[in-house]
């Protein structure tokens, strides 16, 4: 509204009075209090650890529900945050108490489909970590679900976020590296010890690990036409905290060939067996995740995908690889909640999009018939692309 009553006033007239108007008019616009998003979050565990700092430090955003079944977590994380929300055992207790607008699901990855879709039957928008779905057939009716309600869905992760990402594809697009030929992605440790989900049916290392680099991947180089992969248990018992010994029901070492268009194809190799010793700390990781090539030049990602610290262009026969692209901006892989949210209330389209995470969900579906069947699996979806 204050655009358009400048472009108005400015179109039929030039006159001082007239443009003093308008600077007292985005002085009252700017005094006016914006619309808060009200913000459920269902989870409090280590992961909302990250969330809940990102979600209160917004303007725009008012975290007014916690949740967990587990109800002392939410006591605790209410207290530790100061954020003085109401509190909730249950899902249907949450969705039963003080309006919100956004769900933003932090749980055992099982739950994720069965929550989103609670909370959009209930008329909420929904942020989901991934995957948002147990199978790619239940996230596309999720979806529908949200569009028949005129609700936004989104699904983590936020890679595509990053400035390294932006410089990447930018890069790529500008025909810097010539023609795209290869690509990897790799992430992987020894894997999580507090939950057995991540080793139980619907948990394994593609939603939680390889999901970063699928994502990177196509948003770099576009949807992936086909998969063919090969996956493994490599240790079938796992000691975890909440559940002592337990059998290993999902995968624990992956390795997808994705083939994209243009002859490209890129490999992704992710596992629970990848010793590391920066594990979940990538802020002096110089190592590269992602690589990039091309028959003019090639990129490699430096840190991980979803902890970026730079990103090295070799485009020289005989000048040194030139480390470029390490300002972070702010980014942190745990905004896509806060991003998201905010975007609703300003009424902007985020360079995430619930195609993008619909289509990595697919992949990790087709990843495990090819393992199964030994057959090259065909992939149907696609997103809006390029990315950036």
């Amino acid at each position: 509204m204050q655009n358009l009553s400048r472009k108005k006033f400015l179109q039929y007239t030039a006159s001082a009075g007239a443009a003093v108007l308008i600077s007292s008019l985005e002085s009252w616009a700017k005094s006016i209090p914006q619309k808060k998003l009200k913000v459920a979050v269902i989870g409090c565990g280590s992961v909302s650890n990250r969330y809940l700092p990102q979600l209160l430090s917004s303007k725009l955003i008012e975290v007014v529900s916690l949740c967990d079944i587990k109800y002392d977590r939410a006591l605790a994380q209410n207290r530790q945050y100061n954020v003085n929300a109401h509190t909730y055992p249950n899902v249907e207790a949450m969705l039963a108490g003080v309006p919100f607008d956004m769900m933003v699901t932090l749980t055992d990855m099982q739950a994720h489909e069965d929550l989103n879709r609670k909370a959009l039957m209930a008329g909420k928008h929904v942020w989901s970590e991934k995957p948002m779905a147990n199978t790619y057939a239940a996230g596309k009716a999720l979806l529908s679900l949200a569009r028949s309600k005129n609700l936004r869905l989104w699904g983590a992760p936020a890679v595509v976020n990053s400035p390294q990402f932006e410089f990447m594809s930018k890069t790529i697009q500008a025909g810097t590296l010539g023609r795209i030929a290869s690509a990897h992605g790799q992430y992987g440790h020894t894997g999580p010890t507090w939950s057995a989900f991540f080793y139980e049916k619907g948990g394994g290392s593609m939603p939680d690990l390889g999901v970063y680099n699928m994502a990177t991947l196509t948003g770099l180089l576009g949807p992936a036409k086909a998969i063919m992969a090969m996956t493994s248990i490599v240790n079938p018992e796992r000691t975890v905290d909440d559940k002592g010994k337990i059998k290993v029901e999902a995968e624990d070492n992956a390795h997808l060939l994705l083939e994209h268009d243009k002859g490209i194809i890129s490999h992704v190799m992710c596992g629970f067996n990848y010793f590391d010793p920066h594990g979940h700390e990538a802020g002096t990781q110089s190592l590269h995740s992602i690589q990039v090539y091309g028959d003019k030049a090639n990129m490699r990602l430096i840190g991980y995908d979803w902890e970026t610290n730079g990103v090295v262009l070799d485009n020289s026969w005989t000048e040194p690889a030139k480390l470029l692209s390490t300002d972070k901006g702010g980014y942190e892989w745990q905004e896509g909640a806060r991003v998201t949210g905010e975007s609703i209330v300003n009424g902007t389209e985020p360079r995430i999009n619930v195609e993008h995470a619909l289509h990595v969900l697919e992949i990790i579906e087709a990843a495990r018939e090819s393992s199964a069947t030994g057959k090259k699996i065909m992939l149907q979806s696609t997103f809006k692309w390029p990315m950036a």
